[in-house]
């Protein structure tokens, strides 16, 4: 079933199941005590989220998408612009929620969905930036997105400093370190002896498809 993020029975199964999660996890207990709490039909819960939990986790991570604004950013230089944005992506959502679900993730089974919802984070930042890449770019600056976004969110589980300052530190030198990286990566491009060694990378990457339920060739425009 396509995922639909503005559901009202979905949300408000989620909104019962919240409660749970911190002591039972993503697992089915949680989903019956929301479909019970929720007042909702067994059946009419089943039609929503066909996959009982797991469902109402890939929820809970797309509702957190929702609070990427990028009206918020005014002012901001771009480095700042992508800092503020992964912090109002974390921020959004409760830590302890957000333990559970990565319990959930590292299962086997359920991993490549945690990949996949993690891929679309990075997209949707990007997007709010107004990235407009086309080529390798487009790849490129989602995984390595991924990449920070995550060892944020690992950091900031572990952070018991007074409102999350360290990880709000760690943030800013992740980001400072691939904007260093980006401009590094310009400069060699711009040589034309070095340029040569992004024509292969770059002819391969193109051939790469994006993540499942992600057509690079259907989303709009996106760079820098």
């Amino acid at each position: 079933m396509p995922f639909i993020p503005s559901d009202p029975t979905r949300e408000a199964l989620l909104d019962a199941a919240i409660p749970h999660v911190a002591f039972d996890g993503w697992s089915p207990e949680t989903f019956e005590a929301a479909v019970t709490d929720a007042g909702i039909s067994p059946d009419l819960a089943a039609a929503v989220a066909p996959r009982g939990a797991a469902d109402l986790a890939a929820a809970y991570h797309k509702r957190g998408d929702l609070a990427i604004d990028p009206a918020k950013l005014e002012g901001l230089r771009y480095s700042e612009k992508v800092t503020a944005l992964v912090r109002m992506r974390i921020e959004a959502v409760d830590k302890e929620i957000v333990r559970r679900g990565m319990a959930f993730y590292a299962l086997p089974h359920q991993a490549p969905e945690g990949a996949r919802l993690l891929w679309e984070t990075a997209d949707a930042i990007w997007n709010a930036l107004g990235d407009t890449s086309r080529d390798s770019n487009w790849y490129s600056k989602r995984a390595i997105l991924s990449g920070v976004f995550g060892s944020t969110v690992l950091f900031w589980l572990g952070d018991q400093s007074e409102g999350d300052a360290a990880t709000w530190e760690f943030l800013d030198r992740r980001i400072g370190n691939v904007m260093q990286f980006e401009k590094t990566k310009a400069k060699m491009r711009d040589n034309k002896l070095l340029s040569g060694l992004f024509a292969l990378p770059n002819a391969l990457l193109s051939q790469i498809k994006a993540p499942a339920g992600v057509d690079r060739d259907d989303l709009p425009g996106r760079g820098y």
